[in-house]
């Protein structure tokens, strides 16, 4: 029998909490509840959670600082719980490393549907490397890197590397243009669009994070042209196009 995954839920509402416990144990989970933001630290540390369930509004540390805490260490999933339905609240924990956001109240059934979803899209390939002739679809390659927008895959140095819809779509616009600059409007309207309500620090969060994930190649790499944006330097042409 396979091992249960782990759910960290974090919420200062014990009933909230041990209602939470009980979808999750009733669809085969293992759960545990913290009810403030530096106990959630400590139990994401000791428990090491598949996913956590995070409430914004926590006692002493709320939840986009234990979001920021756990994001220097780790790309553990984590969906974020608010009473708030601003879109300012949602656009900040999506920029923090959050990977969905719930409203409460919420329908249990909606809740669960929201988690196996989530884990489902971060969980590791069952293949560690996709090699260039076998990608299919909207791809770029190059030495020990493969951007593939069609599946939402991204393989360096031989392992598949998480990263939410966003991240690789800036990604796979940036190594599709390569040596081309491009200002943070520019990279806000071509990946988030007009309608986006944000500002080009979400291009900055979003960079910084490829960075922490993608070190640049001897080949290739992301660079900062002060003043102006960012592009994908690169030395050599790209492999890739779109197949049917």
């Amino acid at each position: 029998m396979s091992e249960k995954q782990k759910i960290l839920i974090v919420d200062d509402d014990e009933n909230i909490a041990e209602l939470i416990a009980l979808y999750l144990t009733k669809e085969c989970f293992e759960t545990r509840i913290a009810n403030d933001g530096e106990e959630a630290i400590r139990q994401y540390r000791e428990y090491g959670p598949a996913l956590i369930l995070l409430d914004l509004m926590l006692p002493g540390i709320d939840g986009y600082e234990v979001c920021r805490e756990v994001r220097r260490s780790s790309r553990v999933p984590i969906i974020m719980l608010s009473a708030k339905g601003e879109v300012f609240d949602k656009v900040l924990g999506l920029e923090l490393g959050a990977d969905d956001y719930m409203m409460k109240p919420f329908d249990s059934k909606e809740l669960v549907a929201r988690v196996r979803a989530v884990l489902r899209r971060t969980s590791p390939a069952p293949e560690e490397k996709a090699p260039e002739e076998e990608q299919a679809g909207d791809y770029v390659a190059y030495p020990d890197l493969t951007i593939n927008q069609s599946n939402y895959s991204v393989t360096w140095r031989g392992r598949q590397i998480d990263m939410p819809p966003k991240e690789l779509e800036l990604f796979y616009f940036l190594a599709s243009h390569p040596n081309q600059v491009f200002t943070r409007e520019q990279l806000l309207d071509h990946i988030w669009g007009y309608e986006y309500i944000g500002d080009t620090r979400t291009v900055d969060v979003h960079i910084k994070r490829l960075r922490e994930k993608i070190k640049n190649h001897e080949q290739w790499g992301l660079a900062t042209v002060w003043g102006i944006g960012y592009k994908f330097e690169a030395r050599t042409k790209p492999a890739g196009g779109k197949r049917k």
